[in-house]
């Protein structure tokens, strides 16, 4: 279960709410934060380390330290790496160097949490990601990741052709061959993971993510934005958490006037976020901290349901991974993707809610993708065989619904 929300709404204190209330009805539970602001220690009144501390029975928790993660998983990945430095003759990279390249933080962050999800010693894990910005970096990662691997190393043939003029530039042997072999086993080896991070993720009856947000207008907008990002990216939000409601209860002249805004918010909230449930945490009289006020928090944003559970399904079909063949992300293999037929061709379909069709860019690139823009945020979809070989006629966007029209190209059509 992934929390995010606008810096401020409270994330924190509700994924260790529902972390909390989850353990205490029997489910063995991981509350872990990944957000560098550190402030789950804080939120549960109890001092945490970077590998999980029970605080309480069925009930650890842990703040990732990427550093340590790094050096952890760095014995791993030396094993691959070592024979390509052999073979060159270059010197082996200093694990300072590489903790200052972009995305590496988030890779050794999703590597931990698989490996805490792989280990079968919780039937929950939660993760506080800290702002939606964040979550999205860790979401969309491993296909971003195993694109550009895809590509800077194919396969074994184009690989070598690349590599042809080495042996002549350093003076050695069969160089080329030499390097072939650890390159290709290190990107497939890191590739395999980053598609089995994004599966299971992307799986809705596995994860979930539930955005928290307080019913302000400027909050309530960042948060359909985040809706969108993760509509396009295939992952589908369970449940939305309004914290900090006022409510009618000893409301004075100024409470009052809060009261009517909230209650005007969050009827606009549910009626456009429907079908996703959109829960209520009331504004407390003190902050919810600790373990017996972070129960009674969550027991009340919760009321009659299982905190864990799959609360809603609102939001797009998740995707596989983005390599090719099965599960690549493209239409007709459960991904967020649609394809019909529509007359003498095709259309394909993507939900994206909460977009005026000026935010909206298309491209093909080359015959088999197609990159989707909307605003800052952009996917790359690989295309089924029929649609490679069709031409792009138009898209226009229907009820929060991009369709775009294919119709077949004549000469690459095979005629019966």
């Amino acid at each position: 279960m992934l929390f995010s929300g606008k810096g401020g709404v409270g994330t924190t204190t509700v994924a260790a709410a529902t972390a909390t209330l989850a353990a205490q009805r029997g489910s063995r539970t991981l509350v872990l934060s990944a957000d560098p602001a550190r402030g789950l220690a804080a939120v549960l009144d109890h001092p945490l380390a970077d590998v999980p501390v029970e605080i309480e029975s069925g009930l650890f928790a842990q703040q990732v330290d990427v550093q340590r993660v790094f050096e952890e998983q760095w014995q791993v990945l030396r094993g691959y790496f070592g024979r390509l430095w052999e073979v060159t003759g270059t010197e082996p990279i200093d694990v300072g160097e590489l903790m200052v390249l972009p995305g590496a933080a988030e890779v050794l962050t999703l590597l931990h949490l698989l490996d805490q999800i792989r280990s079968g010693d919780y039937e929950v894990v939660v993760v506080d990601t800290g702002p939606v910005a964040q979550l999205l970096r860790l979401l969309t990662l491993p296909e971003t990741l195993s694109w550009y691997l895809r590509r800077m190393v194919p396969d074994d043939c184009r690989v070598a052709r690349l590599l042809r003029p080495g042996p002549r530039l350093l003076g050695r042997g069969d160089v080329a061959g030499a390097v072939t072999e650890p390159l290709i086993e290190a990107a497939a080896r890191l590739r395999e993971i980053m598609n089995e991070v994004r599966e299971v993720l992307s799986d809705p009856s596995r994860s979930s993510v539930r955005l928290v947000l307080t019913p302000e207008s400027v909050v309530v907008g960042q948060t359909r934005a985040a809706l969108t990002a993760l509509a396009l990216h295939g992952f589908g939000v369970d449940a939305v958490v309004a914290n900090r409601v006022h409510t009618q209860a000893g409301a004075d002249a100024w409470r009052a006037g809060w009261v009517a805004v909230h209650r005007e918010q969050l009827l606009e909230v549910e009626r456009s976020f429907a079908p996703i449930p959109v829960l209520r945490a009331a504004y407390r009289a003190g902050e919810p901290i600790g373990l017996e006020e972070l129960a009674a928090f969550a027991a009340a944003a919760y009321p009659g349901l299982d905190p864990v559970g799959v609360l809603g399904t609102g939001g797009p079909a998740a995707s596989g991974p983005a390599d090719g063949g099965p599960g690549d992300g493209g239409p007709g293999d459960g991904g967020p993707l649609r394809v019909e037929r529509a007359g003498d061709g095709f259309a394909l379909s993507l939900s994206l809610p909460f977009v005026d069709r000026s935010e909206i860019n298309l491209a093909r690139i080359g015959d088999d993708e197609l990159m989707v823009s909307v605003g800052s945020q952009r996917r790359l979809f690989t295309l089924p065989s029929a649609l490679r070989r069709c031409d792009v006629r138009g898209a226009a966007l229907r009820d929060d619904l991009l369709i775009v029209s294919f119709v077949p190209n004549p000469d690459l059509w095979v005629r019966v």
